[in-house]
């Protein structure tokens, strides 16, 4: 399984992904992040699903970059590119794949600002090929491993949160799912986009570079139980007290 995470706020996106590739019984490390800038065009492009759909989408995605990345100006070009590379590799694998017992998996998370984009767009990809935009209502998008830190996400991320907001519950949706999930791991790839910038920050993270978060995180989620209002609980409280006192 995989956990990635695409984020978009007023001021930027952030893109999170963890590393962990499993095989079998047998588990790697594999970067499934990937930056692609030229002059005003900057994007990156996170992937979860089948390891050879996505190296070989890529692939065929990088060829076409190379011989005709002028022609994108704004990034849904960019996208729409993409999903045909998936949609070819889909046609040309699918029926060995199937016989195989492997399933068509490979979602996408694009994000980024080509010049003639009025702002830092974020998109995620389906394996047939079509896309949706993030919307300021839900400002976020995960692949992979997703429900153990939607709900953080949820109630905490917002479109109007800062850059350094929305990388603290990213990393806190991503603790989440390390802890209920076995594979999904460090290390983790970040990557920061701010808005007009035309330029991605990246950066690695392993284990030792945040030990202690979790531990922080721990401790905070206990002492707020502590202090969870209990009030509301007094008159099933007082009703088990009494049953055992007759």
């Amino acid at each position: 399984m995989t956990f990635c995470l695409g984020m978009k706020v007023r001021d930027g996106l952030i893109g999170l992904a963890d590393t962990r590739v499993t095989t079998g019984v047998e588990q790697i490390t594999a970067r499934k992040v990937t930056i692609h800038e030229h002059g005003r065009h900057s994007m990156f492009l996170m992937t979860s699903g089948l390891r050879s759909l996505r190296d070989k989408a890529l692939t065929y995605f990088e060829e076409t970059i190379e011989e005709s990345d002028e022609s994108f100006d704004k990034l849904y070009k960019a996208v729409n590119a993409f999903a045909r590379q998936v949609r070819m590799v889909v046609n040309e694998d699918k029926e060995a794949l199937e016989e195989s017992g492997l399933a068509i998996n490979l979602f996408s998370i694009i994000g980024g600002q080509l010049e003639n984009d009025k702002e830092h767009k974020l998109y995620l990809l389906y394996p047939q090929g079509n896309w949706v935009e993030v919307s300021e209502g839900t400002p976020y998008y995960i692949i992979g491993e997703s429900s153990y830190g939607k709900p953080i996400l949820d109630r905490v991320l917002h479109y109007d949160s800062s850059i350094e907001e929305a990388m603290k519950v990213g990393y806190l949706a991503f603790d989440s799912t390390r802890i209920a999930a076995t594979d999904v791991g460090f290390p983790i790839d970040m990557v920061l986009y701010r808005r007009d910038a035309y330029d991605i920050a990246y950066q690695r993270y392993t284990r030792e570079d945040l030990e202690g978060l979790g531990a922080w995180w721990q401790e905070r989620l206990r002492a707020g139980v502590d202090e969870f209002p209990s009030d509301w609980m007094l008159p099933l409280l007082e009703k088990s007290k009494d049953s055992t006192e007759k």
